[in-house]
């Protein structure tokens, strides 16, 4: 009976950690704001904008005030990522939101403690956010 009990008692022990882990910080892994949110904080603290989209999704359209493209899929973000300045805040967007998403948290996993994921092109587009089809005259 006790080694029942004991067993029971580890295992709400273990389900518990899951539900609320007293080391994870929620802080970190909340980076995903809405297009209305993002018009709003980035009035309040401008910062770069970055377009994590491969290539082609990116010269076939994109924010006017994006500052850089570097591609999720093919490792590129990963690598831009050792050079970029932590002490800077960062406005990540992809497709749909889920790889900017990804890469967001990733940043935050390494110390940014200002990024956040604003969503998807088209979603920004429709919200009033300038796009533009190609590299020149930007």
């Amino acid at each position: 009976m006790k080694k029942l009990i004991f067993l029971f008692s580890l295992v709400i022990l273990i389900i518990g950690g899951f539900i609320v882990n007293p080391f994870s910080s929620s802080d970190s892994q909340d980076v995903d704001i809405t297009t209305e949110e993002f018009k709003q904080i980035l009035e309040q603290n401008p910062g770069e904008v970055i377009d994590v989209r491969t290539k082609d999704e990116f010269n076939s359209g994109h924010l006017k005030l994006s500052a850089a493209q570097y591609d999720w899929l093919n490792g590129e973000f990963h690598d831009a990522i050792e050079e970029m300045d932590k002490s800077k805040t960062y406005y990540l967007y992809c497709r749909t939101g889920n790889r900017s998403g990804q890469a967001a948290r990733m940043m935050r996993e390494r110390g940014f403690d200002n990024v956040y994921n604003v969503g998807g092109f088209e979603d920004l587009a429709n919200a009033g956010f300038e796009a533009s089809n190609s590299l020149e005259g930007e």
